[in-house]
């Protein structure tokens, strides 16, 4: 399952949820093409699958592939009953293992609309309401995530691996550094829109002449 560092959240996400795959190893958190999910259980991804990085001037890279971890026993975690705890979510429509061609394209199709609008708010051309549908929708997407690797570890990080716990520790740890960086990477954005803004008004009145 890939490493999630940017949703997406990209954007507003469908609502639909994810055909549900039950006991399968959840990689938590988190938008760019997402391959489809190993048959074998995956350890817990720290991004959400496919999501930009607005913390780069660059497109987003693909996400890096986390090794898959072999299962000796049935895993611990039961995807079906979390499912049910918290339907609402985001990591079962972003994160969630799946085969599924639809739910795949759909993911697919949510990377590249928040790519797109990554984009404008890089090169400045986001109006402010698009700024903070973006930034809201990278917030949504950690807080759900943090919630979800969150709830495993509290219910069955006694049973799992310590290099799973790992990875579930350290998705948590990179969304709250992200939900950290939010705020300030708010303000600029707002304040380089509004510079070149008042650069397009400037050359606006220097073509009409004195």
């Amino acid at each position: 399952m890939a490493i999630l560092w940017w949703m997406p959240r990209e954007d507003n996400p469908s609502s639909e949820a994810p055909g549900r795959e039950e006991r399968s190893r959840p990689p938590p958190p988190a938008v760019v093409p997402v391959a489809p999910t190993p048959s074998r259980p995956v350890a817990p991804q720290a991004t959400v699958a496919g999501e930009p990085d607005a913390g780069s001037s660059a497109p987003a890279p693909e996400p890096e592939q986390v090794p898959a971890l072999e299962a000796a026993r049935e895993h611990p975690v039961n995807l079906e009953k979390l499912r049910e705890q918290m339907p609402d979510n985001l990591y079962w429509e972003l994160g969630a293992p799946t085969k599924d061609p639809e739910i795949l394209h759909r993911r697919e199709e949510q990377a590249r609309r928040w790519n797109a609008l990554l984009g404008k708010v890089q090169s400045n051309t986001a109006t402010e309401e698009e700024i903070h549908q973006y930034y809201d929708h990278r917030r949504a997407v950690s807080e759900d995530f943090i919630a979800f690797a969150s709830r495993v570890l509290q219910e069955h990080g006694a049973q799992l691996s310590e290099q799973e716990r790992g990875l579930y520790a350290l998705s948590i740890q990179m969304h709250r550094t992200r939900l950290d960086e939010i705020p300030r990477q708010v303000e600029d954005a707002l304040a380089r829109k509004a510079t070149q803004d008042q650069r397009r008004e400037e050359w606006q009145r220097g073509k009409k002449g004195p």
